[in-house]
């Protein structure tokens, strides 16, 4: 291989890195971003705006705004996925679950309303459905989050199949502070997506977010 052609290989598989490491830093700036507008930091509350909108330039970047069927998206995507890259490094490393809880309200023919919360077998699994909630949290494709709660619901229904319809809560809970807990207050629960579930045949589902 001559000199010349080796230093143009050399030239791509630089570059080629080069735009390997952008992306990584990329989707991390996206997600490090999209964590401080949604959860509590020590950044005071008024910087979200300023969060949201570093998000949302690092989603232009990764062609996020383009229409589902674009191939320049489709590209992205593809080679994120093919890497492993899809998700910042905070997916591999320790996660310290949001206050997200999800509640189910059952109604029943006869005008019967119960609660229920998600069952679990352990104490893994009760940490991995914390994580998929904070990664539902986050899901802004709505089609694709409807359907993941349909998923999480479909288990109460077989466990309750007297049940009409089901409604599924996501919320946060807010936890008082310790002046106010010192008062007698307790945590708040905040609904962020709600989604109806009519278990009667031919009834689509309805979201309320």
């Amino acid at each position: 291989m001559s000199q010349a052609r080796r230093l143009k290989r050399y030239r791509y598989l630089i570059g080629f890195a080069l735009a390997h490491l952008l992306l990584i830093l990329t989707v991390c700036l996206r997600d490090t971003f999209t964590t401080f507008a949604l959860a509590p930091t020590i950044f005071p509350i008024a910087s979200k705006p300023f969060w949201n909108d570093a998000a949302a330039a690092a989603s232009f970047v990764l062609g996020e705004d383009l229409q589902l069927g674009n191939p320049a998206r489709n590209l992205v995507t593809s080679y994120l996925n093919a890497a492993g890259i899809e998700a910042g490094y905070g997916f591999f490393s320790p996660n310290v679950p949001s206050n997200y809880k999800l509640v189910f309200e059952l109604h029943y023919p006869d005008s019967r309303t119960e609660y229920e919360l998600p069952h679990v077998a352990d104490a893994a699994t009760a940490f991995r459905l914390e994580s998929l909630l904070d990664r539902i949290a986050e899901v802004s494709y709505e089609p694709m989050r409807q359907t993941m709660f349909q998923m999480l619901t479909y288990p109460v229904w077989q466990r309750h199949p007297d049940a009409v319809s089901v409604r599924a809560v996501l919320g946060y809970v807010v936890w008082p502070s310790p002046e106010q807990f010192q008062r007698g207050e307790k945590e708040t629960f905040e609904p962020v997506y709600a989604y109806d579930f009519d278990l009667r045949p031919s009834v689509p589902a309805t979201a309320r977010p």
